[in-house]
């Protein structure tokens, strides 16, 4: 069968530098396969910017597969794009139709500053995990998986909360630009297996505080996060966090216990 193309146009955020205005510029662009992924497309783009000797759009990507979190784009106003579920990366064209205008900005939020059009820095996340988001345990080895004994629903929560890829989509799609399912999902990750005990306290304590040291704003529960999130985590995630981060909070309050004299 002859292969579907489109024409589209293109409303595209350009900003030379993070402290320079930015705006929309509007392109054309023809001959669109529809089994191109949204990257692929804005690799023809860039291709055609180059032979018209324009400066290309800069965004971030590197695995393409849906793994490592960085193509990080607003289209048409949803973080990652129309289809649920799936990275930018893993959007294709068929998501769309010939003569179709489509918008495309970077992530919003005060904790991403915008580095250059569509490529935003996400180093606040990764200060939130070196806050408390591991375990300090000299573990050795691989152990055999039967050595600890883990229920199956403990396990599948666990793992469904470290799907979390990091790409900040959950902060983009928050009208308050919060970034608590990003960290509950991190603490609920290690707060469910047995590894992660002795520093859950200090652990829900550290990361809670740097995320609000790094500008996020407050969770509200309008639960956007949850539809952006290309791995689909569950808002029950932040209940956990809040959860562990005021027991750990009562705790820390705590008066010690008087001194025999």
């Amino acid at each position: 069968p002859e292969l579907q193309v489109m024409k589209l146009t293109l409303n595209v955020w350009r900003q030379p530098a993070s402290q320079s205005p930015g705006k929309l510029e509007t392109y054309a662009l023809d001959n669109v396969s529809a089994d191109m992924s949204f990257l692929e497309m804005f690799d023809l783009l860039n291709e055609q910017l180059t032979a018209e000797g324009k400066i290309p759009v800069a965004f971030a990507h590197d695995c393409r597969e849906g793994i490592c979190g960085s193509c990080s784009m607003m289209i048409n106003g949803q973080a990652h794009g129309p289809w649920a579920g799936a990275a930018t990366c893993q959007l294709h064209m068929r998501a769309f139709k010939d003569g179709d205008i489509i918008t495309v900005e970077p992530w919003r939020a005060a904790g991403f500053p915008i580095v250059k059009d569509l490529v935003v820095n996400r180093g606040s996340l990764d200060r939130i995990i070196q806050a408390g988001g591991y375990v300090s345990v000299n573990t050795g080895g691989a152990r055999d998986a039967n050595s600890i004994l883990i229920g199956k629903d403990i396990v599948e929560e666990a793992m469904d909360a470290a799907a979390c890829i990091g790409c900040g989509a959950c902060v983009a799609a928050c009208p308050n630009a919060s970034a608590s399912l990003f960290t509950g999902a991190k603490i609920t990750h290690l707060g469910m297996l047995p590894q992660g005990q002795p520093e859950r306290d200090t652990r829900a304590l550290a990361m809670v505080e740097q995320m609000d040291i790094e500008g996020f704003g407050h969770c509200t529960l309008v639960g956007e996060c949850q539809e952006a999130c290309p791995k689909e985590i569950s808002i029950d995630v932040i209940k956990k966090m809040n959860r562990d981060y005021l027991v750990a909070s009562a705790k820390r309050q705590e008066p010690k216990a008087a001194t025999a004299s």
